[in-house]
């Protein structure tokens, strides 16, 4: 147990004030998603500024598939990361050091046969969402370099999930703050310097991934031995092995429903014009910036659900709940307010654009999704909890009414409310899963039995 304990800058889950603990956990991984968002939309703010509105589309096409390639990955890793989370708050340091090495295993192997698979199908997938044709092989350049290098993006990921795992949020947003600022300076040299168009911008993604892998690998290697496997921990598991697969093939394949839900959309988004497609572009990155408090507090109850499972405390996970819900509901209508106020001229400043369709359309787009952030907040909280008390197939429910919310939404409604379909798509399924979800949640046994223990 003593080695437990060695870990620099770790939080305490499983002892002390629950809500303390979720805001100092979820802080460094707040900065971590802000660096980590900063990767694709300093590429969507110079391609904007300086190649246009038909090159700023060609990266939005990209986005959807991008998750749907690089998501399936990434959801593996942090469900890897979970087995590891549980093995820690249980003081079971063999069977953590075996999850790790198992994860490496199982991260290489998921990212060779993603590479494969993204090689051979991306640009045929380009065709099949009819992509304009003006925008589709500047739209290639891109993604296919991004695919190209999944494991680095994967083993970024997965680092940085084993730190979270036992306690260590703050050492992966320092190396990702100095990868980002390495990203923007390399987007700036490639784009403008080199005239590598949208390619040179994944390709300085890339290499800024690279370096923050690099930097997680040399900390745990010196400072955080107790995430190193031995050469005995790599002998075949049985048991581990199918734990962690199916803890991480869940959270993949839930990724990947979620993402191919976002592929359908953007069928329907691609057939209202480049126009409309810069402005969706341009609105999403803000609001995957605007909604980073919710989904950090979602990473950070992982963790914590995760280690309170493994040491039996129920009742904190119950308890913690019920702050987490409150906190969405004071930071959805702080973000509510100040998209109201600053919406037109974050979009203008995100897309370059003087196009009155991209800068309105966004505008709107933000307007009326942040509202619904409490009901995404509920939704997160609630999955993340699921997922850190090991269950696999239930959460994978809300992803599958997502992916059909969406395909209704591309067949009915897009072709008849144009845009503001895409709008309100997401925030009326969101309200749909979080039902589900919460029904989930309350009626586990293992969480009913600590009804009246918070």
């Amino acid at each position: 147990m003593k080695e437990r304990f060695s870990i620099t800058k770790n939080i305490d889950m499983i002892q002390g004030p629950i809500f303390r603990s979720l805001v100092l956990f979820a802080l460094p991984l707040l900065g971590s998603n802000i660096f980590q968002q900063l990767y694709n939309t300093m590429d969507t703010m110079i391609v904007g500024n300086y190649l246009g509105d038909v090159s700023l589309a060609a990266i939005g096409v990209c986005t959807p598939i991008y998750d749907l390639m690089v998501g399936f990955g990434l959801g593996i890793g942090n469900g890897l990361a979970i087995v590891t989370a549980r093995s820690f708050g249980s003081g079971d340091m063999e069977q953590l050091k075996k999850s790790v090495a198992s994860s490496m295993v199982i991260g290489l192997f998921s990212s060779l046969v993603i590479t494969l698979i993204a090689q051979v199908s991306l640009y045929p997938l380009l065709r099949v969402l009819n992509t304009p044709q003006e925008i589709i092989d500047e739209a290639y350049s891109y993604i296919s370099m991004v695919t190209l290098f999944v494991v680095v993006m994967f083993a970024y990921n997965l680092c940085a999930g084993l730190l979270r795992a036992v306690g260590n949020s703050f050492m992966p947003l320092v190396f990702l703050v100095i990868s980002s600022c390495f990203n923007i300076v390399l987007d700036i040299v490639f784009i403008t310097r080199f005239n590598m168009g949208v390619k040179g911008a994944a390709v300085a993604t890339v290499i800024s991934q690279g370096i923050s892998v690099v930097f997680c690998v040399v900390y745990i290697l010196k400072k955080s031995r107790v995430l190193v496997p031995g050469k005995k921990h790599f002998a075949p598991d049985r048991d581990m092995y199918r734990e962690l697969l199916g803890q991480g093939f869940s959270m993949g394949f839930m990724s990947s429903i979620v993402s191919a839900g976002s592929v359908i959309l953007q069928y329907g988004i691609n057939g209202l014009g480049y126009l409309i497609i810069a402005a969706h572009t341009s609105a999403r990155k803000l609001y995957m910036f605007s909604m980073m408090p919710i989904s950090s507090m979602g990473l950070a109850f992982s963790t914590f659900v995760s280690q309170n499972k493994g040491a039996d405390q129920g009742g904190r996970i119950r308890k913690a709940m019920k702050s987490v819900y409150l906190y969405d509901l004071i930071v959805t209508i702080v973000i509510t307010a100040a998209m109201w106020v600053g919406a037109p001229g974050l979009v203008r400043w995100i897309s370059g654009s003087g196009e009155a369709v991209v800068l309105d359309n966004g505008a709107m787009y933000l307007r009326i999704v942040t509202p619904f952030y409490v009901i995404l907040g509920i939704l997160l909280d609630t999955r993340f909890a699921l997922q850190g008390l090991g269950l696999k197939l239930l959460p994978l429910v809300s992803s599958i009414i997502e992916f059909v919310g969406k395909i209704l939404f591309v067949l009915v409604f897009i072709p008849r409310f144009a845009y503001m379909a895409v709008i309100f798509c997401e925030p009326v399924i969101w309200c749909v899963m979080a039902a589900q979800l919460v029904y989930t949640f309350y009626t586990n046994p293992y969480i009913q039995s600590f009804r009246g223990k918070e």
